[in-house]
């Protein structure tokens, strides 16, 4: 069976709260942001990921992961090793909102811890490009 994030659209697993662009309406999951296409759901994390940067200074692996993650519901420091393999990134390397390279990697690595695959790249791209848009 998909994993959870894959079957809502929503690979980071974006807890409900918001009000986003590409929400599936009505959502089925109960806890979990559910959106109409892969790309809206990678848009919706690109545009979280910018706040916890730009809006409360969490411009790193290990701070955006020990906030995203939390050690009382996730094993924080597993999840932030494996970011750190997976994308190549350092856990304290800053890391900028609008460098693709940087954030691409960081979300192919979050979608791998979050849904245990990963998604094609022009996917990811794809959720990129609406952020950007």
């Amino acid at each position: 069976m998909k994993a959870r994030g894959l079957r809502n659209n929503n690979p980071l697993n974006i807890r409900i709260g918001n009000t986003w662009i590409g929400e599936k309406m009505p959502n089925t999951d109960g806890a979990f942001e559910q959106f109409i296409t892969m790309e809206m759901g990678l848009r919706a994390g690109f545009v979280l990921l910018e706040r916890y940067i730009r809006k409360y200074g969490r411009n790193t692996v290990r701070k955006i992961i020990s906030a995203w993650a939390p050690s009382n519901e996730n094993n924080t420091r597993a999840y932030i090793a494996q970011v750190v393999k997976v994308s190549g990134l350092g856990a304290d390397e800053v890391i900028a909102h609008d460098n693709y390279d940087q954030m691409s990697r960081l979300v192919d690595a979050m979608v791998k811890v979050e849904c245990g695959t990963h998604i094609p790249p022009e996917t990811i791209k794809g959720g990129w490009e609406m952020y950007k848009g």
